[in-house]
């Protein structure tokens, strides 16, 4: 499964690109013949001064001290014929590539400092979501994630598999807000849908557990705001007196740290496969309808919306259970609204109903596939957390392989 947009090599601790690295001795080398080939009275090799400070971008310390040497040495010595540096002028070069060496230095660095925090913040994001395996039990999965904010690999959709005493169960999800500030939200489902697969012996019971999860964080959230809001109104009373007006502040500074924690809700998508039963259970709470292809024909599945999670209403006796019969060869994609509400120049939303069909010639690839009609239908893919998941039973279903 592919989780993210790719990027250059070097931002992953791998060595410059070669051209990077060809790019100060090609100049070098330019340089001195042209220099060899110009009348006497034009002097070219002060251009090499500016040589060093290129080098530091792609080479270590020693390397571009070894590179700054050999500047030196072309413009000090004024028989090899390309430069006639000497005095102040010699020194001002031998600044430039002393500096250029504590460049390349801390270059050095600091790269190897952002290769360690992204590594671990890499292993912390798969943690929190890690890639969906190609069969879990019996139901064969291809999942895509992408997060609208570079450099992450958690945003605020998610999905998950897993199975069970009670089957194979599924979550695709679209949290409130997007990037790093939804990851809390987006962890916090997770944990709870992994502990209701193995306890709620009912799928509504699981979108129960989901919403009484995020009833628990906003409690804690508005509890929290509370104190310090208490605090502030007792420290301004303290203060001021029997100023009434510095209540008034006290309420207001309440009122304006409540917003910076709103109320947390969430999007989704359960699916349920029973163990021996050639039909998936499904609750959607509040979330976009999954779509079946069944053979060439691509359809959204009747399923009665229920509201979204962290509301208090998504209770266990509220939640609609949809029970869809499953054919040999039926497949389940489920999405989130940012690949439906992905629109292009024109301002139109993706059709994905419509595109599925020209792109589902290869089950294996049909994730990648949606994606690149995406990007390409988008010009460049859509602002939004992308979360693609398709789910499938083998041929022989009820019999796990």
């Amino acid at each position: 499964m592919r989780r993210r947009r790719e990027e250059p090599g070097w931002l992953h601790g791998k060595p410059p690109p070669r051209w990077a690295r060809l790019a100060p001795p090609v100049a070098l080398v330019a340089l001195v013949f042209a220099q060899s080939a110009t009348p006497g009275d034009i002097e070219l090799g002060y251009f090499l001064a500016g040589l060093p400070p290129v080098a530091a971008f792609a080479y270590g310390a020693a390397g571009t001290a070894v590179f700054a040497g050999i500047v030196l040495l072309l413009l000090g010595v004024s028989s090899l014929g390309v430069g006639h540096a000497q005095g102040a002028d010699l020194a001002t070069v031998a600044v430039v590539a002393l500096l250029s060496v504590v460049i390349a230095w801390v270059r050095r660095r600091r790269d190897a400092q952002l290769v360690s925090v992204r590594t671990v913040a890499e292993a912390a994001q798969l943690a929190v979501l890690p890639p969906v395996p190609e069969r879990v039990g019996p139901v064969r999965c291809a999942g895509l994630y992408r997060a609208a904010q570079r450099g992450t690999l958690v945003g605020g959709d998610l999905y998950d598999v897993r199975v069970g005493p009670y089957g194979v169960r599924a979550l695709v999800g679209d949290v409130q807000g997007h990037g790093l500030a939804a990851v809390g939200t987006v962890a916090a489902l997770l944990g709870a849908f992994r502990e209701g697969v193995l306890d709620d012996p009912e799928l509504a019971g699981v979108a129960a557990r989901l919403d009484r999860r995020l009833l628990a964080d906003t409690a804690g959230a508005a509890g929290s705001v509370g104190s310090a809001g208490s605090a502030g109104s007792a420290g301004s009373a303290g203060s001021a007196g029997s100023v009434g007006s510095a209540g008034s502040v006290g309420s207001v500074g309440s009122a304006d740290a409540a917003v910076e924690h709103p109320e947390l809700f969430a999007t989704a998508l359960l699916l349920e496969f029973p163990p021996g039963l050639d039909l998936v259970r499904i609750v959607s709470c509040g979330h976009p309808p999954a779509l079946l292809l069944r053979a060439s024909t691509v359809s959204e599945v009747a399923v009665e919306p229920g509201p979204p999670l962290g509301l208090g209403l998504a209770g266990a006796d509220l939640a609609v259970v949809a029970d869809v019969p499953l054919l040999p060869g039926d497949r389940l994609l489920a999405h989130t609204d940012g690949v439906t509400e992905a629109r292009d120049a024109a301002g139109d939303f993706y059709p994905l109903a419509t595109r599925i069909p020209a792109l589902a010639k290869d089950p294996a690839e049909l994730v990648e596939a949606v994606w690149q009609d995406l990007v390409a239908f988008t010009d460049g893919g859509p602002r939004d957390d992308v979360a693609l998941l398709v789910l499938s039973l083998p041929e022989a279903a009820g019999v796990p392989g």
